[in-house]
């Protein structure tokens, strides 16, 4: 008779929290199952999808839009764990994934289009789902980089303390990367999966429109919804689509960022607690459940599982260098290298001789000539941009309270497309007989300042707290707080951020350099302008030419400047 009244009494009942809670996911399942079901619709090549200018659409296409986002920044976060750790772990791939990263950042959505839209489309014959899986290619394109460089970064910084704890406690490489080297970086990346989530809403209009070879395909999406806006002058419309992209926004910030921003409190590096503590009112709803508890101690004991599964547990983690015998290992490394040297050549080869099959040195010249024009614009954004965000950055980021309030506002104002700015320009540009070379700069701005401006945040919101009660205590001044502490503490993240913000602004002179509104078209001169002409006409040679120049010169830029200077952040500025 006890046994039973002891079992009544822990028996567990839902709550009126446990109904909102449950409808509250169930909604958003069924929401996202017909979006996702609405993917895979029949359809052929030439097949014309009616957009709908009437806002009454709106809601679908957000939800079509937003999904479409989600399924690249998963596929981004499995490339950033993936190559990411792989770099920051191992000399060996470094050499070789960071180069690769600094390349494809620069290669704009629309040459990522280009080329795999056709395969796509044969993959899944008679399906939608090959153009959806396109569009969700190029937005994975506009959010893994940033990622990946952002996680590679801190995973190099992980301080010597908790890397000493890990090897006491004997953790193997899998415990580590998820017991450590995850948490510490969780902060920085959560603002990156944020940058990276409004990096794609700034590239949404060339992933849905799709225009390659004079064949259009548009997806039903808000990036859709915005291109026949702008196609049709209809001002209205892109009213609607700015209304329903800050609703968007706003709700997936409260649902998912939030929370996350307020539970990756806990694995900052810190010896005393922070005075403000952001707050989320998910989590809390989540936090006052009975019975959905017990989903979640459910889940958090498969992901105890899933760390310290059989098959990864080692005492010691033995790296390559340690398994092979010294000679083995040089001549494995010197193989390795000879091999992809030998196969960039090979591939050099091959597209010289793809594209000066129809274009003349003289063109090529004139390319590299754009391309300098282009570089003048991204050298003069960056450093304005740096000069004007670092310090808001910094302020923004040691305020947990304020990042709360600024942190959807950044999230819209980053997100904002710069084709929606398309009116504003035409309309100075015309009235006042602007030049257009100039003006176009402020758009390819809106691309890249935002990466410099997370990162810095990221990193400000990384700084001790007991750190700064140590400089406040010794009563540092504004100047030499600011040279010896914070300066040195957000410099790795910066360095990141602005390595970034250059392949976005490369990225964002496609947008910025053609400006269409109706029956005006704006044409500045650029390298932008030149790929975005090419690949609307389908001249694959002169888009292999365009994009072999930008991600020439985006390697040469950061390979001469800001690759020096991300060596010299990590050795000197890491927190130990």
């Amino acid at each position: 008779m006890r046994q039973a009244v002891f079992v009544k009494q822990h028996k567990v009942y839902p709550n009126a929290w446990d109904g909102v809670a449950l409808f509250f996911v169930l909604g958003l399942i069924v929401l996202f199952a017909w979006a996702g079901h609405q993917m895979t619709r029949p359809y052929q090549v030439g097949q014309i999808i009616k957009i709908h200018l009437d806002s009454s659409y709106l809601p679908a296409y957000a939800l079509h839009t937003t999904l479409r986002m989600f399924i690249g920044l998963t596929c981004s976060l499995i490339f950033t764990f993936t190559f990411g750790t792989w770099a920051a772990k191992s000399k060996m791939a470094e050499r070789f994934i960071v180069p690769m990263i600094d390349i494809l950042q620069s290669v704009p959505v629309l040459g990522f289009l280009s080329v795999t839209v056709v395969g796509f489309i044969a993959l899944f014959p008679g399906s939608l789902l090959g153009p959806e899986c396109a569009a969700v290619f190029a937005i994975f394109t506009s959010q893994a980089w940033n990622m990946a460089l952002g996680f590679y970064q801190t995973v190099r910084s992980v301080p010597g303390d908790l890397v000493e704890a890990s090897d006491m406690c004997q953790l193997s490489a899998w415990q580590r990367f998820w017991r450590i080297e995850v948490p510490f970086s969780m902060p920085g990346l959560l603002w990156n999966m944020m940058l990276s989530m409004s990096a794609s809403w700034f590239f949404v209009v060339a992933s849905e429109a799709i225009t390659v070879s004079n064949q259009t395909i548009m997806l039903p999406g808000i990036g859709s919804y915005i291109a026949l806006a702008i196609m049709e002058s209809n001002r209205t419309a892109v009213y609607n689509a700015i209304i329903t992209m800050l609703i968007v926004i706003f709700v997936y910030d409260q649902m998912l960022f939030r929370p996350l921003v307020v539970w990756s409190e806990k694995f900052k590096f810190e010896m005393t607690a922070s005075e403000q503590f952001p707050s989320s009112w998910v989590l809390t709803l989540f936090q006052r459940v009975r019975l959905l508890r017990k989903v979640g101690d459910t889940i958090q004991n498969g992901f105890d599982f899933f760390v310290n599964f059989p098959w990864f547990l080692r005492t010691k983690t033995r790296h390559m260098g340690e398994v092979m015998h010294p000679r083995v290992h040089m001549w494995f490394a010197f193989i390795l290298n000879a091999s992809l040297a030998g196969a960039v050549v090979l591939a050099l080869y091959i597209l010289v001789r793809f594209i000066f099959a129809s274009v003349s040195i003289g063109e090529a010249l004139h390319v590299l000539y754009l391309g300098s024009v282009t570089g003048l614009r991204v050298v003069f954004l960056i450093i304005f941009s740096s000069i004007v965000w670092v310090p808001v950055g910094v302020w923004v980021g040691l305020r947990p309270r304020v990042s709360g309030f600024v942190q959807p506002i950044v999230q819209f104002l980053a997100a904002f497309p710069a084709n929606l700015l398309f009116p504003v320009m035409v309309a100075l540009i015309v009235r006042y007989s602007l030049n257009v070379n100039i003006w176009v700069t402020p758009l390819m701005i809106l691309g890249a300042q935002w990466y410099i401006l997370f990162n810095v945040v990221a990193g400000a919101s990384a700084l001790p707290k007991d750190m700064l009660q140590v400089a406040d205590n010794l009563g540092l001044k504004r100047w030499l707080r600011w040279r010896s502490f914070i300066l040195p503490g957000i410099f790795p993240y910066y360095v990141t951020g602005a390595i970034t913000a250059v392949g976005g602004a490369w990225n964002a002179s496609i947008v910025a350099e053609v400006v269409n509104w109706g029956s005006t078209h704006l044409v500045a001169t650029g390298l932008g302008a030149y790929i975005a002409e090419y690949t609307t006409i389908g001249d694959f040679p002169r888009i292999a030419l365009g994009i072999g120049v930008m991600c020439l010169f985006v390697l040469v830029f950061n390979r001469v400047f800001w690759q020096p200077l991300y060596v010299y952040a990590q050795r000197r500025f890491t927190l130990e």
